[in-house]
Order: C-alpha cells, then sequence, then structure tokens
C-alpha cells in the first residue's frame, strides 16, 4: 500500500516525527552522551544497549542489532505493515494524508488488520452511544451502583450492547462493512449451514468494553452480563490484531503514570483496574482473562522495571503467584505481592475501604520471591510434606533462566527448609542436565562470510560523508568490491547521489533495508556510533582506502592469473599461456597508474 500514499507526504511524516519522543512513549528513555539509552523492547536484557539518535533519526540495539527509523520501528515493535506505520504517524503530527478513492484491487491490498481494527473502532462508537441511548438507562445505573463514575465511563469507551440478534450487524451494514469482516473481527457469528443472513451479533446485553492496544487503538472487547447469565464475561476470539497473551488491558492510558509512579499495580480484571482508576490510582494494568505470559512481563518492563502483582488468597491464587514469580525472575522484573484480605478483589476493596487503605496495602507488599519462600515453600510439616515442597522448590529452580538468580534461590530455600544447601544444588544440576539431555541438537548455523573491513569503511565515509559519493563513482572503485552485498549497497548509493541533480541519498534507509546479517549489523553499529572522520585528515584516509581496495582486487586477480598460466603451460596451450600474459603485463601497467 506504499503506492496509495504520495512519496512527498512519507517524507513529511518522517521529517516531523522526533524518534526520541515517538520511542520514549514504549520504552523508558535516558540521557547518554549525544544519544539516549534503554532497555530494548525486542530482546530481554539487563543492562540498556538500545541507543536512539536524535541527530540521525534512528534506533540501534547493541545486543540484537536490531535498528531503524520511526517507521520500522512502530512496523517492528506493532507488527503495523508500512502503510499503517505511516498512517498511525500521519494522525500523531498532523501530517493529512489524501483520501482517493482506490480500485478493487487496492482495496484488496489493504491487510485484515487495518480492515479489522476499523470496524472495532466503529463497533466501540455504537456501543457507547447505545449506553447513552435511552434503551441505556438500565447498564447506567448498574454502573453507578458499581462506582463508576462519568470520567471513567469515557476515558475506557465503556459501552452497550443492545439485546436483539442483528443491531451491531445491521449497523455495521450501513457503513458498508460485510458480515463476514464483522465475524473476522470476533463480532459476529455464523450459524452453520447458513448465508451472509445467518449472521448474529456475539455480544447481546452485554457491558461492552472495549480492549486497546498501546496505541489507544481497538483490538478487542470484553463484554459483561449485568445480571443473572453465564458466562458472566464474554470476550473478543483471538484475531489477527488481538492476541490474548501479548496485551493487557488499560495500558494505553495509564502507561504515563506507571512510568511515573516507577511501578505497575497488576491485576486481573477489567472492573478492578476501572475502580482503581476512578478512585485515583492510576498504575495499574490488567490480564485479560488468561495467565500471566512472557511477553506481558516484556510490555510491562518498557515503562517501569517494578511490578506490585495483587493476588487471592486461595490455592489458584498460590499457583499464579508461583508462575508469575517464574515470568518476573526470566523478565528481570522485580516483583512484589499483594495478598488481599478472604472476600475482596480490588474492586470491591477500593470502593469500601478507599484510595487510602488501599495504598497502604500495597506500600506494605513483599518481594514475591521472600513471599513464595515464606508461605508457599515455608512452614514445617510432616516428613512427606517437606519432602514434596523441596521437589515443588527443585522444579521452580531449575526453571529459572538466570544463574545468578537460581543461585541465590537456592541459598534462600536451603536456609528456610533447612536443607543442605550443595545436596539441593546437586538436585537441581540433576534436572537441568535431564532437561538439557532431552533437548533436540539445534541445527547448525550457517556460515555467514564476514564483509571486507576496507570496502565496509568505504561506504561508512559514503554515508557519513555523503559529498565524497562523486570521487567514489570516479574511481569506479565498486567493480574491486569483493563483498556482494557491500558493492549492491555501494552502487544504490551511487544511483541515488546521481538522480536530482545529485541530491544526498538517504543513506540510512538504504542500510535499513538490507537483509539480516554481519552487513546490516555493522553498519547500523557504525552508524550510530559517533563518526571517526576528522576533517583534516579526512582526504588522505579517503584516498588511501580507494587506493587499498583496487590493489587488494589487482592481488588476487595476479593470484588467479598465474594459477591460470601454471595450469595452461602444464597443459602445453601455448596460445593461451601467451594470452594470459598479454593480460597479466596489461593489469600491472594499470596497477601502476594507482600511484
Amino acid at each position: 500500500m506504499k503506492g496509495s500514499i504520495p512519496e512527498d507526504k512519507i517524507e513529511e511524516v518522517r521529517r516531523r516525527t522526533d524518534i526520541v519522543s515517538l520511542i520514549g512513549e514504549y520504552v523508558t528513555l535516558k540521557k547518554a552522551g549525544k544519544n539516549f539509552l534503554g532497555l530494548c523492547p525486542f530482546h530481554r536484557e539487563k543492562t540498556p544497549s538500545f541507543t536512539v539518535s536524535p541527530d540521525k533519526q534512528m534506533f540501534y540495539c547493541f545486543g540484537c542489532s536490531e535498528g531503524g527509523n520511526v517507521f520500522s520501528f512502530l512496523m517492528k515493535l506493532n507488527h503495523l505493515t508500512f502503510p499503517e506505520a505511516i498512517r498511525h504517524l500521519a494522525g500523531k503530527v498532523g501530517v493529512v494524508i489524501p483520501e482517493r478513492s482506490m480500485s478493487p484491487e487496492e482495496k484488496d491490498r489493504y491487510t485484515l488488520g487495518e480492515q479489522i481494527r476499523r470496524v472495532n473502532g466503529l463497533a466501540a462508537e455504537y456501543f457507547v452511544r447505545a449506553l447513552q441511548s435511552p434503551a441505556g438507562e438500565g447498564a447506567r445505573e448498574y454502573l453507578r451502583k458499581r462506582g463508576i463514575e462519568a470520567e471513567a465511563i469515557s476515558t475506557f469507551r465503556i459501552g452497550l450492547a443492545p439485546e436483539g440478534w442483528r443491531h451491531l450487524l445491521d449497523f455495521l451494514d450501513k457503513k458498508g462493512i460485510p458480515p463476514k469482516l464483522v465475524e473476522q473481527a470476533g463480532l459476529a457469528i455464523l450459524r452453520a449451514g447458513e448465508g451472509e443472513r445467518g449472521h448474529y451479533d456475539r455480544f447481546r446485553g452485554r457491558l461492552m468494553i472495549p480492549i486497546e492496544d498501546v496505541d489507544g487503538h481497538v483490538i478487542a472487547f470484553g463484554g459483561r452480563v449485568m445480571g443473572a447469565g453465564e458466562p458472566k464475561y464474554m470476550n473478543s476470539p483471538e484475531s489477527p490484531v488481538y492476541t490474548k497473551g501479548n496485551n493487557l488491558f488499560g495500558l494505553s492510558r495509564t502507561r504515563e503514570a506507571i512510568r511515573q509512579a516507577g511501578f505497575s499495580l497488576l491485576v486481573e480484571g477489567y472492573f478492578d483496574l476501572i475502580a482503581l482508576w476512578g478512585a485515583g490510582i492510576q498504575n495499574v494494568v490488567a490480564t485479560l482473562g488468561t495467565a500471566l505470559t512472557r511477553a506481558q512481563v516484556d510490555l510491562l518492563r518498557r515503562y517501569a522495571p517494578r511490578v506490585v502483582a495483587v493476588f487471592d488468597p486461595d490455592e489458584a491464587g498460590r499457583k499464579a503467584l508461583a508462575r508469575s514469580l517464574e515470568l518476573f525472575l526470566a523478565g528481570n522484573v522485580h516483583a512484589k505481592a499483594v495478598i488481599l484480605p478472604d472476600g475482596h478483589d480490588p474492586d470491591d476493596f477500593v470502593r469500601t475501604r478507599g484510595r487510602e487503605k488501599t495504598e497502604e496495602l500495597v506500600a506494605r507488599a513483599v518481594p514475591m520471591v521472600d513471599y513464595y519462600i515464606e508461605e508457599i515453600l515455608g512452614g514445617r510439616g510432616t516428613l512427606e510434606e517437606d519432602r514434596d515442597k523441596l521437589r515443588e522448590a527443585v522444579a521452580f529452580i531449575a526453571r529459572i533462566e538466570d544463574a545468578v538468580e537460581r543461585n541465590l534461590f537456592i541459598k534462600k530455600v536451603a536456609e528456610k527448609l533447612n536443607f543442605d544447601q550443595e545436596v539441593l544444588k546437586a538436585e537441581v544440576r540433576r534436572v537441568l542436565s535431564h532437561a538439557t539431555a532431552s533437548q533436540v541438537e539445534p541445527t547448525r548455523r550457517k556460515s555467514v562470510r564476514e564483509p571486507d573491513h576496507l570496502e565496509l569503511g568505504l561506504i561508512h565515509m559514503m554515508l557519513e560523508c555523503p559529498e565524497r559519493i562523486p570521487a567514489v563513482a570516479m574511481s569506479g572503485v565498486m567493480a574491486c568490491f569483493t563483498t556482494e552485498e557491500l558493492r549492491s549497497l555501494g552502487e544504490r548509493l551511487l544511483t541515488a547521489a546521481g538522480k536530482e541533480g545529485g541530491a544526498i541519498p538517504d543513506g540510512f534507509s538504504l542500510v535499513n533495508g538490507l537483509e539480516e546479517g554481519p552487513v546490516r549489523a555493522k553498519l547500523l553499529d557504525l552508524l550510530m556510533s559517533e563518526s571517526p572522520y576528522q576533517e583534516e585528515w579526512m582526504d588522505r584516509l579517503f584516498a588511501d582506502t580507494l587506493r587499498k581496495i583496487q590493489r587488494k582486487w589487482y592481488k588476487e586477480r595476479h593470484r588467479m592469473l598465474k594459477a591460470q598460466i601454471v595450469k595452461a603451460d602444464e597443459a602445453g596451450n601455448r596460445e593461451l599461456c601467451d594470452g594470459l600474459l598479454r593480460e597479466k603485463e596489461r593489469l600491472l601497467q594499470e596497477e601502476k597508474g594507482l600511484a
């Protein structure tokens, strides 16, 4: 769909978007010299290696070699297409992308994700209007009884799906949305064996709570009954834009409060979050009806390194705490646990006890590691009970990925259970070795040829000092490159510089478009570092690099000719031998001209 957006508009969006501000919405960045540093959102790391350059308007991770510009950041992070990234940024920076009528073929090129997001947005508007209509009085009364005020209703776009089989379908039909697409968005169900009119609304007679991605796009819905009925909650099925384990409810509304507080308060339910938010506790997020996942932990870590998770005191809560602790340890997140009093959830606790008591409860949260050891593993029991606890501890410790965290855990557990630390270590090692032996041997990585350092250096000079490109073109040095990917990139730089009266090419975009590998990684690494080229000795360095690349090429040609001459001589082919000797003499004369 890039072709449907004018190139000048793409460039205007790129120019107006500040990469530090954009990435700062998703990653906590700190100033480090000319650049900004943060924890990489694309891989797990304990020491920040994710670098953002405001001067070059690019990012690069020295840990995983992921790099790019504002468009590629959004595409990689939020799984957007190029047009989706452009349109999203255009809306943020006030660039109007001209709309024009498209052919059926062009419409088909819109991704299913783009279409589903549009359908969800229209559905959210419909549900909001239905709640505010006369038919929504009963739902509004239900919200009042639950203490949900108008501000929270508006902020979280709470709506109503009226009773009836086709209210939403009929509304969307007037907007030109086919029932099949409404079904793909998870908003309609098709009766088996029936055609287009066999679709009916999935959500009926329920309060509707939009589920948004971190940018505020509606990607799914949660629907709650207001009286008797099962299930109490009904959620959208997963779709091309919605995976339960990859998203957190409310994050688009609360991420700045999380950043300011330095920690996130993690709860389970939609109304838990909304009630806390309404009471003024706004650094809160909620899971989406599933157990906590690694992707959600990574998402939380982008905004704050600490989490306070709320658990029930029952057996299900104990199991959830153990699973969450494992994920928090693996994700390098400092986690604490709040155990609610019996019979309470965050929603009714904050409504009955108030904000102050709730904040006191959160302030008394204990480190999750300590709680797990003290309350779940701790306490002397019978021989059988202690044995079972020890087995549970060994299994848990063996799942801790970080060796340092694992050893610290072993020490604490041994002290709590009054068990020999070395024996516990041996048991954990036994479990680990068994798990390693059962794994399938990974396939060997294909060896990748490292790029020539002289050729890499010349391409770097062309990117940092594009005024040198005409001299490279005149030298013909590209014909001497032995690294095919570097030669191809160099030729594209020459072509770009030769257009429109020698305009400076966007070298970074060219590098960013390369396939992942050593060439792309090394060039992005060089581009993110401070330029090493000083004007006073740049002329000499540039000329020396050109000459060395050419001499290297001649040396290789001489080696090949020598081998061919020996082979021709051994075969008694005098004519071929003479021709090769003449070629050798020609190359020698050419090489002398380099001086």
